[in-house]
């Protein structure tokens, strides 16, 4: 394992293995099974039609080199039937409500998807008796938010304040008490990755800082920001992406690496929003923002950083590409976009720069 982290994962591992994603034509969900498919996976994938329109999924070219099936991961019976056909041996679960604020908006919603989706796909799990290796996706938002200046160890308290990061909160104490009571003598390993703030091209999410900017500049408006001094992990989406791809593999073939897990930046890299909207003003060019509080919004937290000592020290993994690397990339890909050209080559070009460290 030592030195994992200088000379990029294997992703060769992956070739002709079973592989079943939930939340798939999102937007990590969309860069993951581009990713999955290039290593030559035999990959399924179960999610709702993609909620935006654009969306990365209809752009990224992997509909006809995977199966696509569309159902709620609330649906068990539907999900049952999805996850049999597919027998895989290899489960990321992605799907999930996602949006803080729609969280406020529609608070049963989001936890009927973000916590019976997972105990859904682990009654799969566990019926399946075949999963070698199956990683929960949550978020930097499951810890009990002190407003600290240090980032979140593993260790730290679960209690996520706002409906989704609760939510994500119970989905993770789902997933160990799972792994404690079925799975401790099982074939099957079990982890959870806490990501930080993703950004890269193709997320068209709404009340998401990035998006935001892409509309705003497409519009020829000034990019309205919020909370310009909130701190966050932001880091591009290649790299939890990657961290998940080798923790499932890992703990595939060894029972001992699975676990809970942070993934997010170095601390030079957990900046202010106001801080991240500059650089992609700067890359972009001619585009320029404001700030624009807003009375009686629903609260989110303000200061929130990671502490990935435990993955850097068990893989030797570390990130690849800086803040200001990740808005190059994300305003390349969204400049590429704009100008209808190719979009899926620039996909694999960034996979293949990232694997490449450069």
């Amino acid at each position: 394992m030592e030195g994992m982290g200088r000379l990029m994962f294997d992703l060769s591992f992956y070739k002709g293995k079973k592989v079943f994603v939930t939340g798939h034509t999102g937007f990590k969900g969309s860069w993951l099974c581009r990713i999955l498919v290039g290593a030559g996976a035999n990959v399924t994938g179960y999610a709702l039609l993609p909620e935006t329109s654009p969306n990365l999924y209809s752009m990224a070219d992997i509909d006809g080199n995977m199966r696509s099936v569309i159902n709620d991961i609330r649906n068990q019976d539907a999900l049952s039937a999805a996850f049999n056909e597919a027998d895989p041996e290899i489960v990321f679960h992605l799907a999930a409500q996602p949006i803080v604020r729609d969280s406020y908006k529609n608070p049963a919603y989001t936890y009927e998807t973000n916590i019976m989706g997972t105990v859904n796909i682990l009654e799969c799990v566990r019926k399946s008796g075949k999963v070698r290796s199956f990683l929960n996706v949550t978020t930097d938002k499951v810890y009990k938010n002190n407003e600290w200046v240090w980032g979140y160890r593993e260790d730290e308290p679960l209690d996520g304040f706002d409906p989704y990061s609760n939510s994500k909160s119970c989905s993770e104490l789902i997933t160990h008490c799972y792994k404690r009571c079925f799975f401790a003598e099982e074939v099957t390993t079990i982890s959870t990755a806490r990501a930080g703030n993703v950004i890269g091209g193709g997320d068209f999410s709404n009340d998401r800082i990035i998006p935001d900017c892409v509309r705003a500049v497409q519009n020829r408006r000034p990019i309205i920001v919020r909370n310009p001094q909130s701190v966050r992990p932001y880091q591009h989406v290649l790299e939890p992406l990657f961290a998940y791809l080798m923790i499932a593999a890992e703990q595939y073939r060894d029972k001992r690496y699975s676990g809970w897990y942070n993934v997010g930046p170095d601390e030079q890299d957990c900046v202010t929003t106001g801080a991240l909207v500059e650089l992609f003003c700067e890359e972009w060019g001619n585009a320029r923002w404001e700030n624009r509080g807003e009375l009686n919004a629903p609260h989110e937290a303000n200061f929130l950083k990671l502490d990935c000592s435990k993955l850097k020290s068990v893989f030797g993994w570390k990130p690849r590409w800086n803040i200001s690397k990740a808005v190059e990339k994300t305003v390349e890909w969204t400049k590429t976009w704009l100008s209808g050209e190719d979009v899926s080559a620039v996909m694999d070009k960034q996979i293949a720069l990232y694997r490449e460290g450069i």
